[in-house]
């Protein structure tokens, strides 16, 4: 039988999932980028003929003056390296996303995990269900051939039993198609493992919500708006580079077909206002980078208010499923025990014997439903604040 732990479903998943490989192609594109921003102004080489083709002295090509040059552009401002920046800028921020995709990626996994395992144990619980009921069937089946229980008992107990097969059945069926959830998840058409490998209670008390919050402000979907700062501080700079004016040079020769003679041409220019006409640019990506400090507050409070639920519904998890664990299962399982005991001498019911019986796969069930609860919102606050709440002296969580 193979089994699927968590650590190597994440690891699958970063491996080989689409929404990841995205931004490989994002960087290499920011490469080009790069090159591109690195380069120097371009050089011109220009070819002029005039005075051809008239009328009177300037008919033909007698009078024609021909002019070959060379220009090109000199940068003022520092814009070439306002451009680099503004391509790191870009860079960083790709890679702030991609690290947050990744714990959304791992969120998503973690869910999953966590909700097929609980399937897998409430299916292990109605099969131990089942064979309960097929003993009970038994039971009754003895005390009615000996004339000490009705014959409607041995029919109410055949019921049971069937109930609780197909309740079994049902289960089957959601794990089978929750396992091929998570092979989805992994990027696979179809499933190579069968079951799942891990504790689905080994949750812990996570440290106080003050805490928790200072970790959540560092995580990686906070970075974001941090390393989308910087690239808009990035394009300000290259914007506001562009207010000073570039200085075009061409230089050449000219060749007078009439005499024969030659001489050089020479020329510089100045494009005139570009502070002016910059101007527009410039608030326009300062409200840019201003709208990124509004957003990331807004991100802030609804991440506060998300968290802080997290943390509520953790916590009473953590204590509702800690109590059933210690105190109320092994209760009920007592009371199951007494109870055959006393049906057996004839003292219960068999009423009450599946009482007792229904009771306990209720609780049982019930404390799958806690833990779940609390792991899958220990899996949210690990999410939010990018950090595990189990240290590795207590050992792995899954």
């Amino acid at each position: 039988m193979s089994t699927l732990t968590l650590v190597d479903a994440v690891a699958r998943s970063l491996k080989q999932n689409p929404s990841l490989e995205v931004f490989s192609m994002r960087l290499q594109g920011l490469d080009g980028q790069r090159l591109a921003a690195d380069q120097n102004p371009a050089l011109e080489l220009g070819f002029e003929a005039e005075n051809v083709l008239g009328s009177g002295n300037y008919r033909n090509l007698d009078g024609a003056e021909y002019t070959l040059s060379l220009s090109s552009v000199i940068e003022l401002g520092d814009k070439r390296t306002a451009r680099n920046q503004a391509v790191s800028g870009r860079y960083g921020l790709v890679d702030a996303e991609r690290r947050a995709e990744a714990l959304s990626l791992i969120g998503d996994i973690t869910r999953t995990f966590i909700s097929t395992l609980a399937l897998q144990e409430k299916q292990r619980l109605a099969k131990e269900a089942v064979n309960l009921a097929k003993d009970t069937l038994d039971i009754v089946t003895q005390r009615a051939e000996r004339g000490a229980t009705p014959q409607a008992e041995v029919l109410r107990a055949r019921a049971q039993m069937k109930e609780i097969s197909l309740d079994q059945e049902r289960l089957q069926a959601a794990l089978d198609s929750s396992l091929m959830a998570m092979a989805a998840l992994l990027g696979m058409e179809s499933t190579d493992f069968n079951r799942l490998s891990g504790d689905l209670f080994a949750f812990t008390a996570p440290a106080n919500f003050s805490a928790l919050f200072e970790r959540a402000s560092n995580s990686p979907d906070i970075q974001v708006f941090a390393s989308e700062q910087r690239m808009r501080d990035a394009e300000l700079a290259l914007v506001r580079s562009q207010s000073r004016s570039d200085l075009r040079w061409q230089i050449g020769a000219r060749y007078f077909e009439e005499s024969g003679d030659s001489a050089l041409v020479a020329g510089v220019s100045v494009p005139l206002f570009s502070d002016s006409r910059n101007q527009g640019r410039i608030q326009a990506a300062q409200a840019a980078r201003e709208a990124v400090s509004l957003r990331r507050d807004g991100a802030l409070l609804k991440l506060r208010a998300r968290l802080y639920e997290a943390y509520q519904l953790h916590v009473q998890a953590v204590d509702a499923a800690t109590t059933m664990q210690s105190e109320v299962i092994p209760d009920l399982e007592r009371a199951l025990g007494l109870t055959r005991d006393a049906y057996e001498q004839g003292r219960y019911s068999y009423i009450e014997w599946q009482s007792a019986q229904r009771d306990l796969l209720t609780g049982q069930r019930n404390l799958v439903d806690a833990a779940t609860r609390a792991l899958l919102n220990q899996a949210l606050i690990e999410q939010l604040t990018g950090e595990s709440l189990v240290s590795s002296a207590t050992g792995s969580s899954l």
